[in-house]
């Protein structure tokens, strides 16, 4: 079904590459939990594969686990920002926030902040409702790292979060020219297109990013969060 994510939107780019599995087919996704799996009973202390492997647990709905290999790792790994970012993604995944921003505020250099992490960090105030801070922290993030796509996108949705639909809009369509735009960014602009009653403009993007029974299920979803009264309870911010 649609959804908003937030969180997500952050990216890690380790050794290994990006870590969005969430946007890959369910069975792709399977595919690499398992070897990711395999590769992290071998050698648990890896801190690459522990962040691939804990984000393909997050992308498999597994946030607990991913939030375990995470917080053993960082006892081996204590001043790592990146594995601090990826436990926090875990416990925000979690409904964790007071404890994801707790993780980001010791990872957080005041002289040299991660952009990863101001726009983690950003992602769990939204969810708690502190929107005005959380887009300071995605100016901030945008300052240090232009041109990302993540932040373009927590911006739109945090928009969208608060009714400002044009608004969120005008940042989600920015979003998808940047380098990073996946396929969610794509789809979270459709979702706000199609709130805003455009819906032919809505199925026509969802359509260049899904098979057609999904368009169909996912324009269903649409029609669904417009008949309801306090239809951003309804959205799985990430």
């Amino acid at each position: 079904m649609a959804a908003l994510s937030l969180s997500a939107c952050a990216s890690n780019r380790g050794q290994l590459g990006a870590t969005d599995y969430a946007a890959l087919p369910q069975e792709q996704r399977q595919q690499t939990l398992a070897e990711l799996t395999g590769r992290y009973k071998a050698n648990p202390r890896d801190r690459n594969v522990v962040i691939h492997y804990a984000a393909a647990l997050r992308a498999a709905g597994q946030p607990q686990q991913a939030a375990a290999a995470l917080e053993q790792a960082m006892g081996a790994y204590p001043n790592d920002v990146e594995l601090s970012v990826a436990y926090a993604k875990a416990l925000a995944s979690m409904g964790s926030f007071d404890q994801s921003i707790a993780v980001l505020d010791r990872a957080i250099r005041p002289d040299a902040p991660d952009w990863n992490a101001l726009l983690v960090k950003g992602a769990s105030l939204d969810q708690m409702g502190r929107h005005g801070e959380a887009r300071a922290l995605y100016g901030q993030a945008a300052t240090i790292a232009p041109g990302e796509a993540g932040i373009e996108t927590n911006l739109g949705l945090s928009y969208a979060m608060t009714n400002e639909l044009p608004l969120a809009e005008q940042h989600l369509r920015r979003a998808v020219q940047m380098r990073g735009a996946t396929t969610q960014t794509r789809q979270n602009l459709a979702l706000v297109v199609g709130l805003q009653g455009r819906f032919e403009e809505c199925r026509a993007i969802y359509a260049a990013e899904l098979p057609p029974e999904q368009v169909e299920s996912n324009m269903a979803y649409v029609r669904a969060l417009l008949t309801q009264q306090n239809r951003w309870d309804m959205i799985d911010k990430g």
